[in-house]
């Protein structure tokens, strides 16, 4: 891999006319990115939220991304309803592919034959072409624009893993693809789960419904330990390498702000109603011992009425911990997983999780990673059609900002983003030399010179 030195603010926010609004031919879908993927939701926490999609003819899909997040994917799909099935299955390698056949059979007794199982890295399109209804977009966040794409154009419903894409121009092709699905009636579901959580459903009516009074601010922390990592073994090519160890690349997983962190900006963003207008952001590495990725950001968010946000990120182990999303109105503050506050800390209401024994569904909170789904295949059987794609566009496209602003030490506007031509990773992919993406990290401003 080839040395680099210049992290200058150009490379990380390019203007190029390969990623401008204008070559996309999609200025009218970009300048509705703000609307409505970000209004707030109509549903309460006893009234529409299936507790399992209704019965209906055989739903086959097919998993692309074999780790341990798609086969969990896989199983949460079939728990969803009745006649759900997993039918195929790809992969870039065949001990993924293995183990993920061996957890299926294990846990649901699912078995994918051997004609439906596809290594390599076309393996996504063999998957669309295996006779299924709903595909499972699982691989690192790198492939999903490219996949979101192909599986629209296949005609297939889509359940898209957080987060959408790692780069302006990835996240600006999924909305694209999004609207395209949409005039095809082909649903789409991603996973950001927090907007299926019961919980955190029924804390955002109340909030949307102004029992905080108008949100002033909101304050949201994300610090735990330290992610897997793999050790370089020498048989592995630059791109095994990276591939195995890609929670720790930025081109193949966006860094841990857009990786893990969305799920708290998505909810603040998800409240808020509105996208930030720009960024100042702060990050650093101590601890990480491979790739070229961040232990820590904290980046400060600015709205066109002056409001600010706070959010901070850290993967750093034998640390203090916390995980907090606070919304803050002028009557009160919410922690925006069960409870309102009033100014003085007191509680103003709490949501009624259901105590042992009690057999009233109303407020049982079903587990979100099977809720996605349930919510996908309810939409796919009722015919009414659903898609929040633009809600995670804009949602991943706020945790860029803040990454690109804390790897440059500079400020990052919205406008930026949305004509970027930031392109991350290869343009080609095969196993071997992995050209211009050396793992280095990012180092902010003009190094001192001693007088």
């Amino acid at each position: 891999m080839e040395p680099k030195s210049d992290f200058s603010r150009r490379n990380f926010i390019s203007t190029s006319a390969l990623g401008s609004v204008a070559a996309l031919g999609a200025t009218n879908l970009l300048l509705s990115c703000s609307g409505s993927g970000n209004k707030p939701a109509k549903e309460t926490a006893s009234s529409t939220m299936l507790d399992q999609a209704p019965d209906g003819k055989v739903l086959r899909a097919g998993l692309v991304g074999c780790g341990g997040r798609g086969t969990g994917a896989a199983i949460n799909f079939v728990d969803a309803g009745p006649n759900l099935q997993i039918v195929a299955l790809g992969d870039v390698f065949q001990d993924k592919m293995n183990e993920s056949r061996a957890q299926l059979k294990k846990q649901r007794n699912i078995e994918v034959p051997d004609e439906k199982c596809f290594v390599g890295f076309d393996s996504y399109q063999k998957v669309l072409d295996a006779g299924i209804d709903i595909v499972l977009l699982c691989t690192p966040p790198h492939f999903r624009p490219a996949h979101v794409e192909a599986a629209v154009n296949a005609g297939k419903h889509i359940f898209m893993e957080k987060p959408c894409a790692v780069d302006p121009v990835g996240a600006r092709s999924i909305l694209v693809s999004s609207k395209k699905a949409e005039q095809m009636g082909l649903s789409i579901v991603s996973g950001t789960i927090r907007r299926v959580q019961k919980d955190y459903v029924e804390t955002h009516r109340r909030v949307a419904a102004g029992e905080i009074g108008e949100i002033v601010s909101a304050h949201v922390v994300r610090n735990g330990g330290a992610l897997w990592v793999k050790k370089r073994r020498p048989e592995w090519t630059d791109m095994e390498y990276m591939l195995r160890n890609w929670v720790n690349f930025c081109w193949l997983s966006g860094d841990h702000i857009v990786e893990q962190f969305i799920h708290e900006v998505d909810v603040m963003n998800w409240h808020i109603g509105k996208n930030p207008v720009k960024c100042m952001g702060w990050g650093g590495r101590q601890r990480r011992v491979s790739g070229d990725q961040y232990d820590f950001f904290s980046v400060e968010y600015i709205y066109d009425n002056g409001m600010e946000a706070h959010c901070a990120a850290r993967q750093v182990s034998g640390c203090s911990n916390l995980k907090r999303e606070i919304i803050v109105g002028t009557k009160g503050y919410a922690d925006c997983n069960g409870t309102l506050f009033h100014p003085d800390g007191t509680v103003m209401w709490k949501y009624p999780y259901p105590k042992d024994g009690d057999t009233d569904p109303t407020w049982k909170v079903k587990d979100p990673y099977v809720q996605e789904h349930v919510n996908l295949v309810t939409a796919i059987r009722t015919g009414k059609q659903f898609s929040d794609a633009e809600a995670q566009v804009n949602s991943t496209l706020i945790t860029m900002m803040g990454r690109i602003a804390a790897y440059t030490g500079k400020d990052v506007t919205w406008d930026e983003m949305m004509n970027s031509g930031l392109s991350l990773g290869p343009k080609t992919y095969v196993f071997g030399p992995v050209p211009n993406i050396p793992e280095v990290i990012p180092v902010i401003g003009i190094e001192a010179v001693p007088s």
